[in-house]
């Protein structure tokens, strides 16, 4: 582009359409994009240099997208087979009535984990939540924050789009960014487990009419022991490698086969433990199609950040900071609070933050590992704003309007919050 150098008011301005327009209801990936065309051609860029900025921003994703859509092949077997379902129902009926809470917290998360996305992880045990919720007398506000919150804590650890973003923004394996989110997300996890215990009492209940009718007939889903098979063989492979680093076993440290190979696998050997192996074509098909509308945000996200890298905006984010007198340890988690909540996406916000501030963190003397955990976490704290998918399916899920539902995001955010702050203290400031 010739050394050009977008005036950060157009990227501001550019991103700030972009939002607008989303919120508007219109299709994210056009927002998005238009955003960036506007923000580049306001900022200085001509129409030539303007598609030399989204050509380049997009690319900058790429390497995300194919990684993305390897995983959907281990969501499609997960979702499809009704092993998510056989592991949250197993989870639930262990810890019983009387550790409700914890229950569906740790569901929730543990389904995240294995590469289930948190708003179909909600979906799946939300008909259970709302059916404990009846009988123990809990809170849609206590039962959706268990939900979410376990939810966002497995989301950090995972095989998903927005952790996967988090390593290839800073060039890393995609095990050792899930790897570092654990001590945040068990933090997480009890922070969730801890407030809403509290907030049982508070709010609406969960009405007769609003508990799914009949007991969930788990004939047809495979049994637990079977479920586990493919999030198992996913999790030791992709566990290979930085434990041989960790224990300097050099075998173990150099098998190093990228997750685009391992998930894929992990999935169909999952199958063929489930005795499904015929329908791989159906799994992986399905797989395919719910990954395609994270993949097209994906892109339109990889434009916008296109146009932030090629503006001085991070210069000027880094100047402000360095006048201030704060660490610029805390550009890393500031950039994922901001670009999640300005997308009301985990994974695009990522995306953005990594793809725009990435440089100036790593500047900043942030080491690539501290900066992406701190990164990915800071994108857990406000992105479920009422312009993003996920508030309007949870809202849905639980059977909560939309003041009920706004009244969860202050609590979502002590979550996220929570396994930011542990993550800063943990990789900006002690390790």
């Amino acid at each position: 582009m010739d050394g050009l150098t977008i005036s950060w008011m157009g990227a501001l301005v550019g991103l700030a359409l972009a939002i607008v327009l989303i919120l508007r209801k219109l299709n994210p990936v056009y927002a998005l994009f238009l955003g960036a065309i506007v923000g580049a051609l306001i900022g200085g860029a001509n129409l030539e240099q303007t598609v030399s900025v989204l050509v380049n921003g997009t690319q900058s994703v790429m390497g995300t997208v194919l990684r993305v859509l390897a995983a959907g092949v281990l969501a499609g077997v997960m979702m499809e087979s009704g092993a998510a379902e056989t592991i949250a129902q197993a989870i639930v009926r262990k810890f019983g009535g009387s550790r409700a809470i914890l229950a569906l917290a740790l569901a929730t998360m543990i389904i995240t984990a294995v590469g289930v996305f948190i708003p179909v992880a909600v979906l799946i045990v939300a008909p259970i939540a709302l059916s404990v919720g009846n009988k123990m007398g809990i809170s849609k506000l206590a039962l959706l924050l268990a939900l979410s919150g376990g939810g966002k804590a497995g989301n950090i650890i995972s095989p998903n789009p927005n952790t996967i973003a988090a390593a290839r923004g800073f060039d890393l394996d995609l095990s050792r960014v899930m790897l570092a989110g654990f001590i945040p997300a068990v933090c997480g996890l009890i922070v969730t487990v801890l407030v809403a215990s509290l907030l049982k009492n508070k709010g609406m209940k969960v009405a007769n009419e609003e508990v799914p009718g009949g007991e969930v007939d788990m004939s047809k889903y495979p049994p637990l022991g079977r479920a586990i098979v493919a999030p198992l063989v996913a999790v030791v492979l992709l566990m290979i490698n930085p434990i041989g680093s960790i224990s300097g076993i050099d075998l173990l440290a150099n098998f190093k086969v990228d997750a685009m190979y391992i998930l894929p696998l992990a999935a169909i050997i999952g199958m063929l433990a489930m005795r499904q192996g015929g329908k791989i074509l159906q799994y992986t098909t399905s797989g395919l199609n719910k990954m395609t509308a994270t993949v097209l945000i994906l892109i339109g996200a990889g434009g916008i950040a296109g146009l932030i890298s090629a503006s001085d905006l991070s210069t000027q984010v880094v100047s402000l900071i360095e006048a201030s007198g704060i660490s610029g340890t805390f550009l890393a988690p500031i950039s994922g609070i901001l670009m999640a909540a300005a997308t009301a996406s985990t994974s695009t916000g990522v995306i953005l933050a990594t793809g725009s501030f990435g440089d100036a963190i790593l500047n900043m003397g942030t080491a690539p590992l501290a900066a992406a955990v701190m990164v990915h976490t800071g994108a857990t704290v406000i992105d479920s704003l009422p312009q993003g998918n996920y508030f309007h399916v949870t809202a849905d899920a639980m059977k909560m309007t939309i003041r009920q539902r706004m009244g969860v995001i202050p609590y979502e955010a002590i979550v996220g919050g929570t396994m930011m702050i542990v993550a800063t203290l943990l990789y900006g400031f002690i390790l």
